[in-house]
């Protein structure tokens, strides 16, 4: 029977897990921290009851994942808000992004048919378009019509896709939702997240996972345990030869560290791409215990699962331009989960849990809480005063308990343009690593970030296609004995 090793629990690891062991692969996990589910899993309670996202929160592409959709896991639920994002401005007013379009376009006024032009037929046909949009882009595309009409509005860089519209409202609520590239938005194909969550948006909404994202997390380990999966924690891998006897591994790991899992073993080219791939900013997190919830100007924005705190379209740019750059601006993007507005259990009486993140520079080693602060002062004045506890995570915390987060980078890799399309190198085949029977399948491979899981799926399938041809893999049974 073959043989695999998955290093990192993350939710591509999991998902690779998932997807090997329905292929009858004997599978064990290995992970380096002492708890499963990587960023995918709840915070320790920051008050008794509450219940709070440790990283990952809002999962619009999760939702669309035909990994998760076909998974058979009672007891998850996605909760839906009844608005799912808000992105209140200066003035007062506040532009609401709904999962219906029809609702969205009609919210924004004289611009609503050109977001219905943009976004309409893609999130109208997301089932189709993911099946090409979930997978590595180099390749004959299942649909390609649908993928050419949805790359006409990826491909452009942010700035000129906001031109389509006409109004500053419009312009900063489309920016904002770019803005989850942690990029420059000047640039092309970083359209491309924030499109990918808009129509995965219209079509599926933006949910969370009630009882907090570990839920789904501990429901798919519970599946796999079933399964026959075994997991060791608290063991971090730095050299194959330390892995257990093996035919295939997976790694859920970041670029560097296959480097250095790999060594001398990865050929020259391959060797250097891994090491030279570069971190994006950084997030700096706050999480907040606030009673009666936040006092949003716009009663609107208390509604909202996710509120973006960005200003205008023009201030967003140049947040996003400032970070990339590596300096701090004044005035940070935040981005607020308001997750208990759609999961009221997460709230204690009237304590209600919110986190909140800023953009930093990559590596960042100051402290940005009093800017999360004055960004929410800023939209809703009072704030403050509700606040009964606080946690920080700064860049430094997030990438020590995970070392995926180099430098406090959630994304594990800058999403520029190469990086996002390509994942560390160029090839047809992101997840081979250039060592027979090693993969990649961290979120540092297409289709990136999120609970999808689609990363994992991939690499596995690649693997099992390598099983299936043996002289793909080489001699790549070794490990520990």
């Amino acid at each position: 029977m073959t043989r695999a090793v998955v290093v990192g629990s993350g939710p591509n690891g999991l998902a690779a897990a998932a997807t090997l062991v329905a292929a009858g692969v004997t599978v064990h996990v290995i992970e380096a921290a002492d708890e499963l589910g990587g960023g995918a899993r709840n915070s320790a309670p920051l008050l008794a009851g509450l219940i709070q996202d440790h990283c990952a929160a809002v999962h619009p592409m999760a939702a669309a994942s035909p990994y998760l959709r076909d998974l058979d896991l009672p007891g998850v639920e996605w909760a839906l808000p009844e608005i799912d994002c808000a992105h209140p401005l200066d003035d007062g007013d506040a532009v609401l992004l709904r999962r219906s379009i029809a609702e969205t376009a009609e919210g924004l006024g004289r611009d609503g048919w050109r977001w219905r032009a943009l976004f309409g037929l893609p999130s109208a046909r997301f089932a189709a378009l993911s099946e090409d949009i979930f997978r590595p882009l180099l390749g004959i595309p299942r649909h390609p019509f649908l993928l050419a009409r949805f790359g006409a509005v990826a491909a452009p860089p942010p700035t000129w896709v906001a031109r389509a519209f006409s109004q500053e409202r419009t312009r900063a609520l489309f920016l904002g939702v770019a803005a989850h590239a942690f990029q420059r938005l000047d640039q092309p194909l970083v359209t491309g997240i924030g499109a990918g969550i808009i129509t995965a948006g219209h079509a599926v909404g933006w949910p969370v996972i009630a009882g907090g994202t570990g839920a789904l997390t501990d429901a798919v380990i519970a599946r796999l345990r079933a399964q026959g999966v075994t997991f060791e924690t608290g063991t971090r891998i730095r050299s194959r030869w330390e892995l257990p006897p093996h035919d295939i591994a997976l790694l859920d790991v970041h670029p560097h560290a296959v480097a250095e899992i790999l060594g001398e073993s990865l050929p020259a080219r391959e060797g250097k791409a891994f090491r030279r791939f570069r971190a994006g900013p950084a997030a700096f997190k706050v999480e907040f215990a606030v009673a009666g919830g936040v006092p949003w100007r716009s009663p609107e924005v208390g509604r909202a699962g996710t509120v973006h705190l960005g200003g205008s379209a023009r201030e967003i740019v140049a947040l996003e331009r400032e970070t990339s750059r590596g300096r701090m601006p004044a005035r940070p993007f935040v981005l607020v989960g308001q997750q208990h507005v759609a999961d009221p259990q997460r709230s204690v009486g009237d304590v209600h849990p919110v986190y909140a993140y800023a953009h930093v520079p990559a590596g960042y080693t100051g402290d940005a809480t009093d800017a999360i602060v004055a960004q929410f002062e800023r939209f809703a004045p009072g704030f403050t005063e509700r606040v009964v506890a606080t946690r920080v995570l700064t860049a430094t915390d997030l990438s020590r308990e995970n070392p995926n987060f180099v430098g406090g980078d959630i994304l594990t890799g800058a999403k520029t343009p190469r990086q996002f399309t390509l994942g560390p190198r160029l090839s047809a085949q992101p997840y081979d690593t250039g060592v027979p029977g090693y993969y990649l399948c961290s979120a540092a491979t297409p289709p990136g970030p999120g609970v999808h899981g689609l990363c994992g799926v991939n690499a596995a399938r690649r693997a099992l296609q390598a099983v299936a041809s043996p002289q793909l893999v080489g001699s790549a049974a070794v490990g520990r004995s």
